[in-house]
Formats: structure tokens, C-alpha cells, sequence
């Protein structure tokens, strides 16, 4: 995590550098350019994925047995809540780490996930007794 933080903004940097020694201004032109359009996708994805978990209600899900079998360690939460379309029913404080989020689905089965810093670290599923 800590590691795109730092290479992001450098591999941008170098990136205009090097459209600027090939091509000049008009280099830097194309390479902000992508640059901004990359960000502009991202951005967009993110805006798609919380329109759609807008929409269902808060920390539901079809199938956590299904949810759970998708589940991978070192998932961002955004990607999370793309799998689930909803967002997650937090059960920590607010803004502490680690944070836990559960779904639930119609059976009441619901799968509890941990994240720090943002990424999926642990999870667990629960069935109720039949």
C-alpha cells in the first residue's frame, strides 16, 4: 500500500521527464493528458460503485456464502463493496483501524471482513444453526 503511495507520483514525474526530453511541451502535453484520463477512469469506476451500492440497502448481500468464497486477502474495500454492490454495516468506531464491516444475506448468514488500511486482511463467515 504504501509502496503505490510513493511510485504513483513518481512514475508520473518520470514519466513527464521523459515526454518532455523525447517530444518537448508537446510531449508533456500528451503525457498530462494521459495521466489526467487515467485519473478520470479511476475516478469514474469509483463513482459507478458507490451509485450502485447507493442503491441496496446498507450491509446486504445476495449470497455471503458466495461472498465469502470471492473474498481474497489484500482486497481494497472499494473492491469490496463492487462484489457486494453495497456497503458494509460498520461495526468498529468510526475511523479506527482495524476496520470491520459484516453482510448479511436473506438467510441471515453474514460474513464479518477486517480491513486495515483499506485492504482486506481477515475475514469470517457465520451460519446460523439450522
Amino acid at each position: 500500500m504504501q509502496f503505490q503511495k510513493i511510485l504513483i507520483p513518481i512514475a508520473s514525474v518520470v514519466l513527464v521527464v521523459a515526454a518532455y526530453r523525447a517530444y518537448g511541451w508537446a510531449g508533456v502535453a500528451a503525457a498530462v493528458g494521459a495521466l489526467v484520463m487515467w485519473m478520470l477512469l479511476h475516478f469514474t469506476r469509483m463513482l459507478q460503485i458507490l451509485k450502485r451500492a447507493a442503491n441496496r440497502p446498507v450491509g446486504h448481500v445476495d449470497s455471503a456464502v458466495m461472498l465469502n468464497a470471492k473474498l481474497q486477502s489484500g482486497a481494497t474495500l472499494l473492491h469490496v463493496v463492487a462484489m457486494t454492490r453495497s456497503l458494509g454495516e460498520l461495526l468498529s468506531p468510526k475511523d479506527t483501524q482495524p476496520e470491520r464491516f459484516r453482510w448479511t444475506d436473506a438467510s441471515q448468514s453474514h460474513v464479518t471482513c477486517e480491513f486495515v488500511a483499506g485492504r482486506l486482511k481477515a475475514w469470517e463467515l457465520h451460519r446460523p444453526a439450522p
